[in-house]
């Protein structure tokens, strides 16, 4: 190993989040420890994205072994560092006293601290995205951090999908009543991301409007409604407004419970459906209180049933909207029937082409930056995709505001022509779940 170089420990969930986390060290040396390993055949089999994960880490992890990579390490790329795999070390006295159970992150902690006492020149850092395990690793005096490659940056770009000006310049608000737009120079603000939205006000006026990366006009949003629901409020009028335009392929909808986000994308996508073969509403499976499925009665629907409710109530309000024998509700039933109208959870997506699909992603905060790409790289021709979520509200212990996949499309996809983001405010689902989101 070159002194100059750091060492970074690798635990098990940074591999699960993404297994090309090896290559994301610049010229650092990685240890894996042999724990790892063991745990990963934990996760080999199964359906969800942490499989996928183990999988093709285990892969990839093949393609470059050998006897080297237990001495002398396997070099990772042209100006990368070496990947190591470590083998189990004695609990130090340290770790006896506080540490009773040879759990696998302790053994984890057993190998770090072996590693630090053999490299004394050098930085030996822990990575791991479990907060107590980087605790534990403090107190025994190991630097620890969590895996931060795909964080993001800055996340206020949640907020920033909609922008509002007070004290307008009243002729650029008339204007925009007036014809059918107004170009980048004739309009008083510089900054002008693709689909950005717009509440301008002056003491008279307001207009609702949006920069159209197509035509390169600054053009007025007006307010329309979508089988049946009607924006209440200017988030939810920008909302529909990207869920209805053809052009937007990509859209995130973040806000918290109650604002709309999921009701509005499927009302939008009833009220296309003549432009897709299929809607699809999905959401991936996250029990609660570390209650795993099995834990369900009944058989594999009666057990995802639970997870999928919330998109079954969304479609419910829908149908409320319209008389029982409308065509509106006739049209759902049909394509419930047909399964052109399919609520199922995202691990069943998986490998499918997307063509001419209008897939809804809900509590799309749950996912990581690597499932979310997963997710966008399955669509075909003609499909558009929306995701929804709220980043106050992550199930998953291993994600948090700057590190979830939901956060991380908004940041990198802001500023592309086919993509628009809306954050949505205010709470109408009721005063009550107003209040208690406020101030519970």
């Amino acid at each position: 190993m070159s002194k100059k170089r750091k060492v970074f420990i690798l635990d098990t969930n940074v591999v699960l989040h993404d297994h090309k986390c090896i290559y994301n060290f610049e010229n650092n040396d990685v240890i894996l420890p042999i724990v790892v390993l063991e745990e990963l055949d934990k996760f080999k089999k199964g359906n969800d994205q942490i499989h996928y994960q183990a999988r093709e880490f285990v892969r990839d992890l093949n393609k470059i072994s050998g006897e080297k990579l237990f001495k002398e390490g396997i070099p990772l790329g042209p100006k990368q560092g070496k990947l190591f795999v470590a083998t189990g070390k004695p609990f130090t006295q340290a770790m006896q006293d506080s540490f009773f159970e040879k759990s696998p992150d302790h053994r984890i902690l057993a190998i770090a601290l072996y590693v630090k006492e053999e490299f004394k020149t050098r930085v030996v850092t822990l990575v791991t995205k479990d907060i107590n395990l980087r605790m534990k690793a403090k107190s025994l005096g190991l630097n620890s951090e969590d895996y931060t490659t795909d964080k993001v940056k800055d996340i206020d770009v949640l907020d920033k999908g909609v922008q509002i000006h007070e004290d307008f310049d009243p002729k650029a608000i008339e204007s925009l009543y007036n014809t059918e737009g107004v170009t980048q120079e004739d309009f008083p603000i510089q900054q002008l991301p693709a689909n950005q939205y717009f509440v301008l006000r002056n003491a008279s006026k307001s207009v609702l409007a949006t920069f159209d990366p197509f035509t390169n006009l600054i053009k007025r949003v007006e307010k329309q409604g979508a089988f049946g629901i009607e924006p209440r409020n200017a988030e939810q009028t920008f909302a529909l407004n990207a869920l209805m335009n053809q052009d937007v392929k990509l859209v995130s909808l973040t806000g918290k419970a109650g604002t709309g986000k999921t009701l509005l994308a499927l009302a939008a996508a009833l009220q296309q459906t003549k432009n897709f073969k299929q809607i699809l509403l999905a959401r991936p499976i996250v029990p609660l209180a570390n209650r795993d499925m099995g834990f369900l009665p009944g058989d594999v629907n009666d057990k995802i049933g639970p997870y999928m409710q919330p998109l079954f109530d969304n479609l419910s309000v829908i149908k409320h909207c319209h008389n029982p024998k409308s065509r509106e509700n006739i049209l759902i039933e049909e394509m419930q029937r047909d399964e052109q109208l399919l609520i199922t959870p995202l691990a069943y997506i998986r490998g499918r082409s997307l063509s001419d699909v209008f897939f809804i992603v809900d509590e799309a905060q749950n996912l990581t930056p690597h499932e979310v790409k997963t997710i966008i790289t399955r669509a075909a021709a003609g499909t558009k995709i929306v995701f929804t979520g709220d980043v106050e509200q992550i199930d998953s212990p291993y994600l948090d505001k700057t590190s979830n996949g939901l956060a991380f499309l908004t940041e990198k996809m802001k500023g592309q022509d086919i993509f628009a983001h809306v954050n949505l405010i205010k709470g109408e689902r009721s005063y009550l779940a107003e209040l208690a989101s406020d101030l519970l």
